[in-house]
């Protein structure tokens, strides 16, 4: 199959296309910058007009064109011009590469679009269990951007594409993203929760996030929304916990709410998020995490990578 992706050089984008290329696959990425490979196309989602900001011709070529393109979370301060930067690197990139599968679909070449979101807009239910049909009300900056940004797949879903939405929770490989940098702190004794650490802290391994991503974007029966969690959601205090023991380390040391907040901004915000996320859709559909559990996927986090 062939894949047109954006944002394949971060976390996630890079970790995949390995993962499609090493399967057979052919994928070309989307840059921003003059191309230095025969596998890379220029565009310029910024460009304020959508026909010119990327190549209709390789959209309607592709089989599956995927957006994981966002700057990212973990940023101080968290100024007006950076919510702008965070919320259009999102919901413009994705409604660009939207608008360009309507036009390769009015062609009669409608390739499948693949999102990438977060799980961030649910509403804080506690304990109860939230799925891809919970709501997604939530009051807040970050669910404001998690809603535009699945609207902005509308015009593809318009014209018939099928459009799949990743709703991720916290992706954990020691090379990348949050636990990279929970590492330094939790080796020297130093780490634990965030705030009370009762928050529910829903997360998935590198591994099972591409490996679910592969499926939903070849699957032609998967389409909407899938989150993209482990099976049974812990609580923060659980997960600093488990990751302290398999680090042979305490984690007796907790960062108080307030300052977080105050000091965090946005990012210091959702690091007391909690929501009780589950994979319903993924698990209806028989897909068979390799790290079912806390243990497994914290385990799997600290080897690889």
């Amino acid at each position: 199959m062939r894949f047109v992706v954006a944002g394949a050089s971060g976390f996630l984008g890079s970790a995949w296309c390995r993962s499609l290329r090493a399967t057979g696959h052919d994928v070309v990425t989307l840059v921003r910058r003059e191309p230095t490979s025969a596998d890379e196309r220029r565009w310029d989602p910024y460009a304020g007009d959508p026909v010119a900001a990327v190549d209709t011709q390789l959209v309607a070529s592709a089989d599956v064109v995927a957006n994981l393109a966002g700057a990212p979370l973990a940023h101080w301060p968290w100024t007006e011009a950076y919510k702008r930067t965070f919320r259009d690197s999102r919901v413009v990139t994705t409604g660009v590469l939207a608008q360009a599968v309507a036009r390769a679909a009015a062609g009669g070449r409608a390739p499948a679009l693949v999102a990438q979101n977060g799980v961030s807009a649910y509403r804080e239910l506690g304990d109860q269990v939230v799925t891809e049909d919970s709501p997604t009300d939530r009051e807040a900056f970050i669910a404001d951007v998690a809603r535009q940004w699945e609207a902005a797949t509308e015009p593809a879903r318009d014209a018939g594409a099928r459009v799949v939405v990743l709703r991720t929770a916290v992706v954990l490989d020691r090379s990348g993203s949050a636990l990279k940098s929970m590492l330094p702190a939790f080796k020297l004794g130093l780490g634990g929760p965030f705030g009370s650490g009762e928050q529910q802290f829903a997360t998935i391994t590198l591994t099972d996030w591409v490996a679910a991503t592969t499926r939903l974007a070849t699957d032609d029966s998967s389409h909407g929304p899938y989150n993209l969690v482990g099976p049974g959601t812990t609580t923060q205090a659980e997960f600093a916990a488990e990751l302290a023991r398999q680090l042979h380390r305490p984690a007796r040391f907790k960062v108080p709410a307030g300052p977080l907040r105050k000091v965090g901004g946005v990012a210091g915000a959702e690091l007391l998020y909690s929501a009780r996320v589950e994979p319903r859709r993924l698990l209806d559909e028989g897909f068979a995490f390799a790290h079912p559990d806390l243990p497994t996927r914290v385990a799997a986090a600290l080897h690889q990578g």
